[in-house]
């Protein structure tokens, strides 16, 4: 296959090669400010904008309000040496997930952890901040390669868009990946031909705090996908500035920021017009399935007893370090096995319903191209390993989907899932079965969603390299060029699948079209199901096990 460039940047060098010194550096001018290029890679000869405001501070009274507009300032030139990051939050069953996972890929013996969430009153310590952590942090990233920008303002000339929307569970995650790999690969005779966006949004309380009392006292439910938009219309409204072209932006992004691809899609019911996008690649699309009023109410409730809060405007008028604390605190503390708190929600506004029931009744934007993927095993870090027998099973589900249906319970353990172990249900024991339920509730069905709701005619394809966990192909999204590991299943394994996935997503943007060389041609979906499977010997077509009467049910919102 080939390779246009050597690349050997790695993230801390495509993050972080400042010279603020440089005037020699391009310059753009934004209106509301001018900003100069933070660095130059010279082995892939593009330019890094980073650390680009899209939105004014949300603090203050903007604090759990819709993003607006940033103020002008052209007083001075932004350099965009000082790097953000929305503040962050983790569950405490994380780590431990991640440790039993690799404890049994490496066949050594395994002790089930004993898990039982203290509760966001826990006397424990959460994480502390980090340095980039802060507020105000709606800042986005523009990796421009130098043939581009130099041809910013010929008549009829736009480079491609490729706009990442990060995962992290949405209470964490940042803009900081490095697209090198991705820019080698969208290029022609050594020089990129795709410009690559990365934003920031708000996580965790900041951006997805939601509930009846809360939505009483002026607050906004689903802030995270309003950041999302304002940043995707910053795009629109500037992005041929830098030599890209507004009609040729295509997004992506894996776990929460699939899921959030797959809101945006959905956006309110598809009655506000042409998206500002015009093509997507969500990757293991996810979010929990259903959050009930009364669950939306409680985790508010808790959030201001951790504030020592009676109400949103007390916690307008926190200081960052104590909604920061609370934030992290709630969810380090307060998540059961598998989730995060906090995430999208029924809003009756940008999200009038789940997105599987919008697409399923043809209430999206029909006019956008989309390819979709989803891995091989998405629900084994999300499942405890003691969930290993149906009472378990059922445990963990009353844990994880709050006031589910006693009759949606039995019909899951019953119907879809029975306890039946010959592999005819697609697991052979009670913690398979568990990971499925997952697997399928919660990421894999959502693909079926996209597929059959744009009539079959999408690309959609499975990563299936051992062990196939969820978050595994992030890796090779983003492969830089190093070379392949067997050690560690979070790392690239098998070069030929990295490089022909950057090929699939990076020709989709050009072309809407996936195509890779010397692999097996890209389908459609269709009429028969069929998906493309990257897996470790190669790559073939197969049935979508997702077009399933399971994942049918699951896209009725049973479960609330």
């Amino acid at each position: 296959m080939k390779r246009v460039m050597v690349l050997a940047a790695t993230l801390g060098t495509a993050c972080a090669q400042y010279d603020a010194g440089n005037t020699s550096l391009p310059v753009v001018d934004l209106g509301y400010e001018i900003h100069r290029a933070s660095s130059y890679n010279d082995t892939g000869r593009f330019y890094n904008f980073s650390n680009i405001r899209y939105a004014a501070p949300p603090v203050g009274n903007l604090r759990f309000a819709p993003p607006e507009a940033p103020a002008e300032n052209r007083s001075t030139v932004n350099n965009g040496g000082v790097g953000r990051i929305c503040p962050q939050a983790g569950p405490a069953w994380s780590s431990l997930s991640t440790n039993f996972l690799l404890t049994s890929l490496l066949g050594n013996p395994i002790d089930v952890p004993i898990y039982v969430p203290p509760g966001a009153n826990s006397s424990s310590n959460a994480r502390k901040p980090g340095p980039l952590e802060t507020e105000d942090c709606l800042f986005l990233d523009v990796f421009v390669p130098e043939q581009v920008l130099e041809r910013a303002n010929s008549s009829g000339y736009g480079a491609p868009v490729l706009v990442w929307i990060y995962g992290g569970g949405y209470t964490g995650g940042s803009k900081y990946n490095n697209p090198a790999g991705l820019l080698a690969e969208s290029g022609t005779l050594g020089s990129a031909e795709v410009i690559y966006v990365a934003m920031n949004y708000r996580l965790g309380a900041l951006g997805w705090a939601s509930g009846p009392s809360y939505s009483a006292e002026g607050g906004t439910s689903n802030l995270g996908l309003y950041d999302q938009r304002f940043a995707l219309e910053w795009v629109q409204d500037n992005i041929h500035l830098f030599g890209g072209d507004k009609n040729k932006v295509t997004v992506f992004g894996e776990s929460a920021g699939g899921g959030s691809i797959m809101h945006q899609i959905t956006a309110y019911g598809g009655t506000k017009g042409p998206s500002p996008f015009q093509q997507a690649v969500p990757q293991s699309p996810g979010w929990a399935p259903q959050q009930s009023n009364a669950y939306q109410e409680s985790t508010y409730r808790k959030f201001l007893n951790l504030t020592n809060s009676t109400s949103l405007a007390d916690l307008r008028n926190l200081s960052s370090d104590a909604v920061m604390r609370a934030n992290a605190q709630q969810v380090a503390y307060d998540a059961p096995w598998g989730g995060y708190v906090y995430g999208p929600v029924v809003d009756s506004l940008f999200v009038p319903l789940q997105p599987g029931q919008l697409l399923a009744q043809g209430r999206f934007d029909k006019s956008l191209r989309v390819m979709v993927g989803h891995n091989a095993n998405e629900g084994a870090y999300f499942t405890p390993p003691f969930a290993n027998t149906t009472e378990g099973i059922a445990a963990q589900l009353e844990s994880a989907v709050a006031n589910i249906p006693k009759s949606s319970m039995d019909y899951l353990l019953e119907e879809l899932y029975p306890a039946v172990f010959d592999g005819s249900y697609g697991y052979t024991d009670n913690y398979t079965r568990a990971s499925t339920i997952i697997a399928e509730g919660i990421f894999t069905c959502n693909t079926n969603y996209l597929s059959t709701g744009f009539n079959n005619k999408t690309y959609s394809y499975l990563f299936s390299v051992p062990p196939a966990f969820h978050g595994q192909d992030i890796a090779y999204t983003y492969y830089d060029g190093g070379s392949a590991s067997s050690m560690n299943p979070y790392s690239v394994q098998n070069r030929t699948i990295a490089v022909a996935l950057q090929e699939f997503i990076t020709s989709f943007a050009k072309t809407g079209v996936p195509d890779a060389e010397g692999v097996r041609h890209f389908n459609m979906y269709g009429p028969d199901a069929r998906i493309l499977d990257l897996n470790m010997t190669g790559i073939e077509e197969i049935h979508d096990s997702n077009a399933s009467n399971r994942c049918k049910w699951w896209q009725l919102a049973l479960v609330s």
